[in-house]
């Protein structure tokens, strides 16, 4: 019995087209209870989360990283996700407590949320790689499904279909969230092209399906019927990685002035996680320890 929430990678069988469906409602719910996020809050990041996840499962390898950021004019303001090739995914957002009448058909309004102008950035980082490939688009809808869709296009130049989809309950809670990438190998035909198109235009929302008890493997079977194989189901989720450990890492970047005013006046320091609200205590003779192990650094910087 698979986890509610995992991934499917899969293969057309003409080896034209990639195509990745998961289930991500837990993930998403996670994020929700961390976060304490209203429904358009939810949708926005859900969807961002969702999207991560799709992209670095589809473009990382081994140990390598990514992050994507989202700055719209919208109420929520940025949005930041880290993703990895294993499935986790963690994140957070300028504001977490947006809510917006629903659209017309009912839906959330998450184009409201993060707004019509800005922009999507994707940072790929591979361990001992000192420069960083970013890539950056301008939003297109604030959607986000067509967002990285037109990344991947734009940026990539892989031509993709990108569905995200998250289903907000009453008492704010997800009920089902999920999504599919679906990427153009070289050689595939514009006819194959064109009956793809048709079939992802004609599908329910990823959540409508999700609801009806629908899995990942339905999802595609949906667009590629018995066209398919399957090379692989991962588990996903939101995992946090933060550590004490990392967070004196960062205090060690802070200027030795800055170090010896906090050990002086306030005797410790307080840091919290941004993506998971955990809290990590200092105490005076930790912030020494760190304060002695900082190189000593130009009189300018000490003054």
């Amino acid at each position: 019995m698979k986890s509610t929430d995992y991934l499917v990678k899969a293969i057309s069988k003409d080896g034209k087209f990639r195509a990745y469906a998961v289930n991500a409602t837990q993930m998403v719910e996670k994020a929700h209870e961390i976060h304490d996020t209203w429904s358009a809050s939810s949708a926005a990041l859900g969807r961002t989360l969702i999207g991560t996840c799709l992209l670095a499962t589809a473009g990382l390898q081994g140990e390598a990283g990514m992050t994507v950021k989202i700055k719209g004019n919208g109420p929520v303001g940025f949005i930041i996700a880290d993703g990895t090739a294993h499935g986790t995914v963690k994140g957070y957002m300028g504001n977490p407590h947006v809510s917006l009448p629903s659209k017309k058909e009912g839906k959330i309004d998450v184009a409201g949320a993060v707004g019509h102008q800005g922009v999507l950035s994707v940072t790929k980082v591979a361990p001992g790689d000192k420069t960083p490939y970013t890539g950056e688009v301008n939003l297109v809808s604030g959607e986000l499904g067509e967002d990285f869709t037109y990344y991947l296009a734009q940026s990539e130049q892989i031509p993709s279909a990108v569905g995200l989809s998250v289903f907000v309950q009453p008492d704010e809670s997800i009920q089902v969230a999920g999504g599919f990438l679906v990427q153009v190998l070289p050689g595939a035909s514009d006819d194959k092209i064109s009956q793809l198109e048709s079939k992802i235009k004609d599908m329910p929302l990823v959540s409508e399906m999700l609801r009806d008890g629908d899995t990942p493997e339905d999802i595609l079977k949906r667009m590629f019927g018995d066209e398919l194989k399957v090379l692989e189901t991962m588990p996903v989720a939101y995992r946090c990685d933060c550590s004490k450990e990392r967070f004196a890492h960062a205090l060690a970047t802070v200027s030795k002035k800055d170090l010896k005013k906090l050990i002086e006046e306030d005797h410790h320091a307080e840091a919290v996680c941004q993506f998971c609200g955990k809290k990590y205590e200092f105490n005076e003779e930790e912030l020494q320890k760190i304060y002695d192990s900082i190189d000593d650094q130009p009189a300018a910087d000490q003054e």
